[in-house]
């Protein structure tokens, strides 16, 4: 019975700090979107990943074009021709694969550029909420941009506006 006792009274006591901690939210989404250098950084990555894609499909379509021909002229050549055709659109296509892994791969040139841009506007965003959190004494702080389980917010609870003014912005 002693236990139970000691065991309701830690129960509660914690039950009642959990109910003294501040909550509040963020949508960091609305908050780059509110960022002109994040702005810039996006479109700069946009448009470097459309000369990429555009670079690419290019080098599928010739892959395209050099089996097309190959199948056309293919009963008119000789084995050993066939096989330097096959070898030759193989090749090709083996570069076009290298190269869409170079631009847009785990580590590729996009990752890199990405990084590079917007990392530190990202790292800026989470200091200032960070700093926010411990100035108001916050225990949690959501985003609601990253699709989690926030079924509702109260508006009042949105640090949001608070968070671009700590990095210098005013909307």
């Amino acid at each position: 019975m002693k236990k139970f006792s000691i065991i309701s009274a830690i129960l509660i006591l914690a039950s009642a700090t959990a109910v003294a901690q501040k909550y509040a939210f963020v949508d960091t989404e609305y908050i780059r979107k509110n960022i002109p250098a994040f702005t810039t950084a996006q479109e700069q990555l946009d448009n470097l990943s459309r000369h990429w894609e555009k670079e690419i499909s290019d080098g599928y379509d010739v892959v395209e074009q050099m089996y097309k021909s190959y199948q056309n002229e293919a009963p008119l050549l000789s084995q050993d021709m066939k096989i330097k055709r096959e070898e030759a659109i193989i090749s090709r296509e083996k570069e076009m694969k290298d190269l869409q892994n170079r631009y847009f791969g785990m580590e590729g040139e996009l990752f890199k550029k990405r990084e590079e841009l917007v990392k530190p506007i990202q790292d800026e965003i989470l200091k200032a909420i960070r700093d926010i959190a411990v100035e108001g004494s916050y225990a949690v702080i959501f985003d609601s941009a990253s699709g989690g389980n926030i079924l509702f917010a109260n508006p009042k609870f949105d640090i949001s506006d608070q968070v671009l003014e700590k990095l210098g912005y005013k909307n």
